[in-house]
């Protein structure tokens, strides 16, 4: 057991030293070669590229069921909603592939933010501070070329999000432009919340 210590230690000192980038259909992610690598050492299987995680029961980790139970998401005042007909649209989905609802936003407002102003459940438990993952949303392969790639923050709570996919991203991390008009953004069955219900989150 000291000696599994030892080299667990050891792997995360050389991964945070280390580029972690890996690559996916061709494109580059940075997604957690830390997990894989500890996995390793732990004769686990490692995780696939688009495999979804399975919450284990003594997680320490909350997972809340989007139809069952959710964290009540962190208000933000909203945005400024456009006149209709001359915003940007945005098609919120459920897992199943299922319409919520369909919305505009301005540019530069964030996925976060709309979502909030049409009261459409997507979690924001950290406020933005990119400290949970509950604002995990997956996008549509040519959406996410659009975008910028995650910075290493975003990723690493990516990492814990539940239902990952190479498409994922944060809400909170994604701005709308008028490249994006049209957008669909599918919201997971369920939240992989790092917090306690009814505990606040520290801000970076």
């Amino acid at each position: 057991m000291t000696g599994l210590c030892l080299r667990t230690n050891c792997l995360f000192r050389a991964v945070s030293n280390c580029d972690r980038r890996l690559v996916f259909g061709g494109q580059k992610r940075i997604h957690g070669s830390a997990v894989n690598l500890l996995r390793n050492t732990q004769n686990l299987p490692p995780r696939s590229e688009k495999s979804r995680f399975s919450p284990r029961r003594d997680s320490f980790l909350s997972v809340h069921s989007r139809s069952l139970h959710a964290t009540s998401a962190a208000r933000h005042g909203g945005i400024d909603r456009p006149a209709p007909g001359t915003g940007i649209k945005v098609h919120f989905k459920d897992s199943k592939g299922t319409l919520i609802k369909t919305v505009e936003g301005n540019e530069g407002d964030d996925l976060l933010d709309v979502a909030h102003e049409y009261d459409i459940d997507l979690e924001g438990a950290c406020e933005k501070s990119l400290a949970c993952s509950t604002c995990h949303v997956i996008l549509t392969p040519d959406v996410y070329d659009k975008l910028p790639e995650p910075e290493d923050d975003e990723n690493d709570m990516l990492d814990m999000a539940f239902g990952l996919t190479e498409t994922s991203r944060l809400g909170c991390q994604v701005k709308l432009t008028k490249e994006l008009d049209g957008m669909t953004a599918v919201l997971p069955s369920a939240t992989r919340n790092m917090f306690v219900d009814g505990k606040k989150p520290t801000k970076h």
